[in-house]
């Protein structure tokens, strides 16, 4: 039964919604030193040299300044009380500490807007959020579990149909009454909790998913029968450009209401405070904690939101583990958001299991998972070195488990990496480079699921030692950059022939049979590529920088 709001409660959202709603294509969240479940009561627009008078609990929108001509209006917000500030940082990093500086000292959240947003999106995306609140505080106030039955029930008395509420993964979230008006397809979903299997791959053949997350409101799906499908109506609910899920309008024995379009689109609006709080979507329990947790692993936020959210301290000590689910060429972008969106699913789930403060973001096309320790840095000094081993033991099988898990449910050769254990949250960012560092190097062995830095070690420190030569191209070997010019030139492979040679400490046999070539041949390649570049191959300092220099120039054929 829909258990109505206390009146006495007052209609408080909080910064995480906001956040939630606007992250991503318009803002970042880059500091909240007071946390993000701070009240969060109006909008305001100021300019840089407007006096700022008392806006407590206010989001304050800077417009006509970037960057460091933004300080003094970041300032002011901090001291008039209110909850946030939002800019437009620049592009200069030392402009974008310097505010996330003034922010913290001044105790307000700071929000940076990227160059595509305009500041209009970003006023009515937040005023969306703070105005629903107010304008139907039974949004906002204590909930039963039910609201978005509620929600569903109210649409469905409206528009004479049989509602429905999903989220992102199809899964049904609330229903309304229907007696026994209700097709196959909603049947089976009700009883699953799922929609079925062979509708969704029509609905996704139609595009139909494609369009909500491009942003179409409302969509009509004309009935298949032979489905036991009836006609629907769908309207994506949306925060900024997310897609939080999905809600069906089935006709039933009678037409749908005229309006039902208008107010299928109400709903949805209505639907986006309830699905970024519903305790099983995509709210404060998933996609805050995967922005805050992608923010601290792009070093763009500091570790004591994340630490709010999880519940440990922000010293602790923490490992992350890089996965690279190694797509296919031929995934389109709808096939390959949905796949991505229910993979972060997978493994957010088997990560809670594994321990619960352990949480997956999603970041630049990899996944990633951050698992804290249950104590500070400095405590687990004292840990053993036996234990540490049974721990890092217990963690690799667990990784080798879930990467069997995805290789089954996506059929690509996904692999994982287990970076060092880092002492603290703050040194999270490092520990996401070393990660990549490991995919990069697992990327010549594609049926390896799992590495830890330990087991390629020599691999990262050599692929790190590369990346430096290629950085400075005054650095080179002239006598190498003859060979690669030769072979540029009358398509030989010297250079290729020369460092199996110089990688098998000289073992012409074993070379010419990997080169399926005769051995003279190889030795033929080895005086000619001596002859050419003046290489003394006697020198072991020649031969470390010729392997370094053939090494460098391998990869850079191959990028």
């Amino acid at each position: 039964m829909y258990t109505p709001p206390d009146p006495s409660v007052p209609a408080v959202v909080q910064l995480q919604h906001v956040v939630t709603t606007l992250s991503g294509p318009l803002v970042d969240l880059l500091v909240a030193p007071l946390g993000t479940e701070r009240p969060l009561t109006s909008v305001v627009i100021a300019e840089p040299d407007d006096e700022l008078r008392s806006h407590d609990e206010a989001l304050v929108l800077v417009i006509g300044a970037r960057g460091r001509a933004a300080l003094g209006a970041v300032m002011a917000a901090g001291r008039c009380g209110a909850t946030a500030v939002a800019v437009r940082t620049g592009a200069d990093p030392a402009d974008v500490e310097a505010l996330r500086r003034a922010a913290s000292e001044c105790g307000v959240a700071l929000l940076g807007v990227s160059d595509g947003a305009r500041w209009e999106q970003v006023e009515a995306v937040a005023r969306t959020v703070v105005d629903t609140v107010h304008q139907a505080p039974d949004l906002a106030g204590q909930y039963a579990d039910n609201d978005l039955f509620s929600l569903a029930q109210t649409l469905a008395s409206l528009t004479g149909g049989i509602v429905s509420v999903e989220d992102t993964a199809n899964r049904v979230l609330a229903y309304s009454r229907s007696g026994d008006r209700v097709d196959e397809v909603r049947r089976l979903s009700i009883l699953g909790q799922a929609c079925p299997e062979g509708y969704l791959a029509v609905l996704r053949e139609a595009g139909v998913y494609a369009r909500l997350r491009a942003g179409e409101e409302v969509l009509e799906v004309a009935e298949r029968p032979e489905l036991g499908a009836r006609r629907r109506v769908v309207a994506g609910v949306t925060a900024g450009s997310r897609l939080l899920g999905t809600i069906w309008v089935q006709e039933g024995p009678a037409p749908l209401a005229e309006r039902t379009g208008e107010l299928l689109k109400g709903a949805a609006r209505l639907a986006t405070l309830l699905l970024i709080r519903h305790p099983g979507g995509p709210g404060r329990h998933s996609v805050l904690r995967e922005e805050l947790a992608a923010g601290l692993l792009e070093g763009r936020l500091p570790p004591g939101s994340l630490a709010g959210q999880l519940g440990v301290m922000p010293d602790c000590a923490a490992t992350v583990i890089g996965i690279d689910l190694r797509e296919r060429d031929d995934m389109d972008g709808p096939s390959l958001e949905l796949g991505r969106a229910r993979t972060t699913e997978i493994v957010s789930v088997h990560a809670a299991a594994y321990r619960r403060t352990a949480v997956a973001a999603p970041l630049d096309g990899r996944l990633y998972v951050l698992v804290p320790e249950s104590g500070t840095g400095p405590d687990q000094a004292a840990n053993t070195s036996q234990a540490d081993s049974v721990a890092e033991s217990t963690l690799l099988t667990w990784t080798a488990e879930l990467v069997a898990t995805l290789r089954r449910h996506l059929g690509t050769p996904v692999q994982a990496a287990i970076a060092p254990p880092v002492r603290t949250l703050t040194e999270a960012p490092a520990a996401r480079l070393s990660a990549d560092r490991i995919l990069r190097v697992m990327e010549r062995e594609p049926s390896r699921p799992v590495a830890t830095y330990a087991q390629v070690r020599a691999a990262v420190v050599l692929g790190q030692v590369l990346d430096l030569l290629a950085d400075h191209p005054a650095i080179q070997d002239p006598a190498v950059r003859i060979l690669a010019d030769h072979d540029r030139r009358h398509g030989t492979d010297l250079c290729g022939s020369l460092l199996q040679y110089l990688d098998a400490f000289g073992e012409v046999k074993e070379v010419a049979e990997r080169l399926h070539i005769h051995p003279n041949t190889l030795r033929h390649r080895i005086r000619r590529a001596v002859q050419l570049s003046g290489l003394d191959l006697h020198d072991p300092d020649q031969r470390l920088v010729a392997m370094l220099e053939l090494r460098k120039i391998r990869g850079q054929d191959r990028g």
